[in-house]
């Protein structure tokens, strides 16, 4: 289970951007120098996970404007994914596929009856996870994208070695 404090596991994970629909790769250290927002989503078309990525899509410039990357996982197929996000109108960044559900068993994001949780990371450059949320709920709240992006915002202030 990752914890603040530790280094991130890094994944290397097929999905889909999540403007285009294009398919592609994305591995997580390939943004080291630059936060990252890590959102686990249970799943693609329930109106919480759309209402969720839609309010990171709306303040994805101000993310943007800190140098910070959203990437978005859960296990459905990056086909499943292209369609949520053709019926959502889209979401500002990637939807990565974890089929197996081995990067949420090692980040430590499965509840019960090994179902994903919604939970949201903030890494700093080094890939540190700096901040972590987990769901322990049935997963209709998530942390909403100003909370995070204050968490994102103080990190601007922080050492990488704290």
């Amino acid at each position: 289970m990752v914890a603040v404090g530790e280094e991130a596991p890094d994944f290397d994970l097929l999905g889909v951007d999540g403007a285009t629909g294009v398919a592609g790769r994305w591995c997580l250290s390939d943004h080291r120098g630059a936060p990252v927002v890590v959102l686990f989503y249970p799943g693609d078309s329930s109106p919480v996970c759309r209402r969720q990525l839609g309010e990171y899509t709306e303040g994805i410039s101000a993310f943007s404007q800190l140098d910070a990357v959203v990437l978005a996982v859960s296990h459905q197929s990056p086909a499943s994914h292209r369609r949520f996000a053709e019926r959502s109108g889209g979401f500002a960044f990637p939807l990565l596929s974890d089929s197996d559900k081995a990067v949420a068993r090692e980040w430590g994001v499965l509840g019960l009856l090994d179902l994903y949780r919604r939970c949201s990371f903030v890494l700093d450059a080094a890939g540190i996870v700096r901040h972590a949320h987990r769901s322990i709920g049935p997963g209709l709240l998530y942390r909403p994208a100003t909370e995070v992006l204050d968490v994102v915002r103080g990190l601007a202030g922080s050492d990488p070695a704290d």
